[in-house]
């Protein structure tokens, strides 16, 4: 017996972040791995522009105190203005990578974000919510 679709309507942006995994999984299955994320992240953005998704690629976000910049950060990607996706090639996800992400929703504003990896046994993905705002 097939199990039934169960949606949630407590998600964030669900069929955009459904769309983002897609091109995620798509990439994987042409490239495979082992490529540097630089490469991922060109063939994102080739799918991104096939999809004629809204996005900016490599977006500038600047840490100030006291409006002295301290810091500047760059996402990979910002998607339709809803979603941040950072692209990573690893094992497995860290502690620094979750915290890498938290401190781009917090200086974003954003209210979602996508970490993508790319590893050997395929792609893997975790939804952030922005818990600063």
């Amino acid at each position: 017996m097939k199990k039934p679709i169960v949606r949630r309507d407590d998600l964030l942006y669900p069929e955009l972040s459904y769309e983002i995994v897609g091109c995620a999984y798509e990439v994987f299955k042409e490239l495979g791995f082992g490529h540097s994320e630089k490469i991922y992240q060109q063939a994102m953005a080739i799918l991104f522009r096939e999809k004629k998704c809204n996005f900016r690629e490599q977006v500038y976000y600047g840490i100030r105190f006291k409006n002295v910049l301290l810091k500047k950060k760059f996402l990979d990607f910002e998607v339709e203005r809803k979603i941040i996706v950072e692209l990573k090639k690893n094992f497995h996800f860290s502690k620094a990578h979750i915290d890498q992400i938290l401190s781009y929703l917090k200086s974003s504003k954003l209210k979602l974000a996508i970490l993508i990896n790319f590893g050997r046994e395929g792609v893997t993905f975790r939804r952030i919510v922005n818990v600063y705002d």
